[in-house]
């Protein structure tokens, strides 16, 4: 008996640490946008799967000319999804990030390099604890050149031996994103005390910081 409780709790422990595992009781919050939607026409725009959005939206936000990050959906064809479609593998989108930033301060390429940098590109339909394709890993471009910058990147890290097993990321064109819900967005921030965001994305959240303290935000946190 005390092996099976062991068991159960073990198992009930994993499926709370999944970027699956909230309610929207955790998110009465208010969300009070940083930057109008007038303010954030004037930046430039790229998009990024990496696994829970959840934690790839608060290492773009820490980082140095990007103004906003929003987190959705991308890479599929189904119209409008929610969350619990995406989130239960239900449609062919990824949970991605639409990042706003100013092209003065933080270049595309220095964008690409965040990406790659903070989160495992060769692990397929998997981040950390997260399985699916869903979490799978997707670099967007918008123009010729947003493409060319990807793949030079990646034939960079693959020339240097970076990863020991091949780089699986989807290099492909940005078509649409998708809005997640409100009570997604700014998840890490407004939910600190979250099993999941203790347990994955902070720590995934100070490697990436650890790796990169040139590229940070002085308030970053």
């Amino acid at each position: 008996m005390r092996l099976l409780n062991i068991t159960l709790l073990t198992i009930l422990g994993l499926s709370a640490m999944s970027c699956q595992s909230k309610t929207k009781s955790e998110q009465k919050h208010e969300i009070i946008a940083e930057v109008s939607p007038q303010e954030l026409q004037q930046y430039e725009t790229a998009y990024f799967a990496s696994g829970c959005f959840w934690c790839v939206e608060a290492i773009f936000e820490s980082v140095k000319g990007v103004k906003e990050v929003v987190s959705g959906y991308s890479g599929g064809k189904e119209k409008n999804p929610t969350y619990e479609q995406v989130g239960y593998g239900r449609t062919t989108h990824a949970e991605a990030v639409e990042v706003y930033y100013d092209p003065k301060i933080v270049s595309f390429e220095t964008l690409v390099k965040v990406f790659f940098g903070s989160h495992d590109p060769t692990t397929l339909n998997r981040q950390g604890p997260d399985k699916g394709a869903q979490y799978r890993s997707i670099a967007f471009y918008k123009n010729e050149s947003e493409k060319k910058i990807i793949n030079d990147y990646i034939s960079e890290l693959e020339n240097k031996k970076v990863y020991s097993a091949p780089i699986v990321t989807e290099v492909k064109p940005f078509s649409v994103f998708y809005d997640a819900e409100d009570y997604h967005q700014d998840y890490e921030k407004n939910n600190p005390n979250n099993s999941y965001i203790r347990n994955v994305s902070v720590p995934r959240l100070k490697r990436f910081q650890a790796k990169f303290p040139e590229l940070l935000k002085n308030q970053s946190h």
